[in-house]
C-alpha cells in the first residue's frame, strides 16, 4: 500500500514525521538525576493529526539500558493559524491535553487539561518545548507535580533515523 500524502493541515508540524533516537537527562527534587534513552516515533495516515509513541529506558553511566523508563502515546492535531492540540495517554493512569503554538520549528505547549485515575501519582501540569536544531529534535519537559511547581524534569536530543 502506498504511503498517503501528508494532510495539508499538517504543513507546521511536518518536519516531526519519522523516527528519532537519542538521550538525555532527567531529574526532579524528589527523585535522583538520570541519564535515558529515547526514541519518538511521528506517524500519519492523511487525516489531519500526527500519530505519537515514545519510549524511553535509563541508561547506566556507559551508556547501556539498564531497564524501561515512560511511555506515552497519542495525537498531535495541528490547528488553524498554527496552534496545535496535543493528546497523550500514560499507563500510569494520566491523560493530558496539551495547546500550544509552531513558530517556524519551534512548538511551545502546556497542558489545558490533566486527569488521573484513583491510583496515579499526583502531577497538575506540563510543559513542552520541542524545536528542530541542526536537523536534530531538541525536546525539554516541565512538570508540577507532588506538590512542587512547574519544575525542570527531562531533556533530549534526538536524531532522525530510517
Amino acid at each position: 500500500m502506498e504511503e498517503p500524502e501528508v494532510h495539508p493541515d499538517l504543513e507546521p508540524i511536518a518536519f516531526l514525521l519519522g523516527r528519532w533516537e537519542g538521550a538525555g537527562v532527567g531529574g526532579y527534587p524528589t527523585i535522583e538525576s538520570f541519564n535515558f534513552g529515547q526514541e519518538i516515533e511521528f506517524g500519519h495516515n492523511g487525516k489531519p493529526f500526527l500519530s505519537y509513541v515514545s519510549r524511553t529506558w535509563l541508561l547506566d553511566q556507559d551508556g547501556n539500558r539498564v531497564r524501561p523508563l515512560a511511555t506515552e502515546s497519542g495525537y498531535w492535531r495541528a490547528q488553524p493559524n498554527r496552534q496545535l492540540e496535543v493528546v497523550l495517554a500514560h499507563p500510569t493512569g494520566i491523560v493530558e491535553i496539551y495547546v500550544g503554538e509552531v513558530v517556524f520549528h519551534k512548538i511551545e505547549l502546556q497542558t489545558d487539561v490533566v486527569a488521573r485515575t484513583v491510583t496515579a501519582k499526583e502531577y497538575t501540569a506540563g510543559r513542552r518545548l520541542y524545536g528542530l536544531v541542526k536537523g536534530n529534535l531538541m525536546w525539554a519537559y516541565d512538570m508540577a507535580a507532588t506538590g512542587h511547581p512547574l519544575t525542570s524534569h527531562m531533556s533530549a536530543e534526538l536524531k532522525k533515523v530510517g
